[in-house]
């Protein structure tokens, strides 16, 4: 399935995505605190399409922000790249957190992935899924049937540490009441967050970040996303379909879904050659969010991911805004990349 892809898929592709997440944090990264929530979604929306024309891939939008009839978000369905290239399954997050950006509260970003056509799982009608998220060295201890408290006394074995001593990345919502609980029993600590699936699998995947595992009810395509993610650093992720709402539930039941499923890995994401670029948009101790100068620059930070190479990227970006070209919203403002840092290259 990749023979296709690997040859034109190198790191200009990456190196070209992670462009497409500056670009949509830039212009988020305006409405921060400004309590326009919609307004911060639409700017990211527009200059993320704005740079994806320019990618050389042949590109549909498997995880949009809804159908075409929603335009002009990116939409299910949409074909994105400059129409050369491999052909690719997209999953886009322009936003993740909107209220978190519209209150000026951290851990704000905007996500891509990328991988082979025809690989990526396709949510349907389900909306939220429960999840495990861990780091390489503990991917074969999770299994989500079990409890959170069997996974977490696994998981610190497999870590080799005390269950006291790992951190987990739960969603502050009413429906994670008895797994908080559950999770306090063990001795555990938790670390709290009103939104942010894909940052929260981000920080358990990758090793000495303060956080160990996620776990939680949270959205399914988020998980399609931070699935790409998760498999390029090795890590180990299990899902559930765990629908919240009544519609949700009937839709799945006339599907025939079978709700006890277990969704790996290979199964949200089939190929072995995946992309992920994540730009912060509002500060977070993961990634630190979009700065301002008074020069007109503007400073990024990012981390660039491939599954088949498993390098990991961070970068650093520091822009000159271009006032001739219009990316998103009313900013008028096109990054060019002035110095970049990259570590742990191919």
């Amino acid at each position: 399935m990749s023979e296709q892809m690997i040859p034109r898929a190198d790191r200009n592709l990456a190196m070209e995505l992670v462009r497409a997440t500056e670009a949509a944090a830039i212009a988020a990264a305006r409405y921060m605190g400004m309590g326009k929530k919609d307004a911060g979604d639409q700017a990211a929306v527009d200059a993320m399409r704005t740079f994806l024309k320019t990618v050389e891939m042949r590109g549909t939008v498997i995880i949009g922000e809804g159908e075409k009839d929603q335009a002009p978000m990116l939409f299910n369905g949409e074909q994105v790249g400059n129409g050369e290239g491999p052909e690719v399954d997209v999953a886009v997050d322009p936003v993740e957190g909107t209220t978190l950006l519209a209150e000026g509260r951290p851990n704000s970003i905007t996500s891509i992935a990328v991988a082979d056509k025809g690989s990526m799982w396709d949510p349907g009608n389900s909306f939220y899924m429960n999840k495990i998220v861990v780091e390489a060295e503990a991917k074969s201890a999770i299994d989500i049937t079990k409890s959170p408290s069997s996974n977490l006394y696994n998981i610190a074995e497999a870590l080799g540490r005390n269950v006291e001593d790992l951190t987990v990345f739960v969603l502050d919502k009413p429906r994670h009441m008895s797994l908080i609980e559950e999770i306090r029993q063990t001795g555990a600590r938790i670390t709290l967050h009103a939104e942010g699936d894909v940052i929260g699998a981000l920080m358990a995947a990758v090793p000495g970040t303060g956080v160990d595992v996620l776990m939680g009810v949270g959205g399914t395509p988020e998980g399609v996303i931070a699935a790409a993610a998760v498999k390029a650093l090795g890590g180990g992720m299990q899902c559930m379909r765990a629908p919240q709402r009544v519609e949700e539930k009937r839709q799945l039941k006339q599907d025939g879904v079978q709700l006890k499923e277990v969704l790996t890995l290979d199964t949200l994401i089939r190929s072995n050659n995946t992309f992920f670029a994540a730009t912060g948009i509002t500060p977070s101790s993961f990634l630190d969010g979009v700065h301002f100068d008074r020069r007109g620059g503007v400073t990024t930070e990012s981390i660039v991911l491939r599954s088949l190479t498993g390098s990991i990227r961070y970068i650093k970006g520091v822009h000159r805004l271009n006032r001739t070209h219009d990316i998103g919203g009313n900013i008028g403002t096109t990054p060019a990349h002035v110095a970049m840092e990259i570590i742990a290259p191919d």
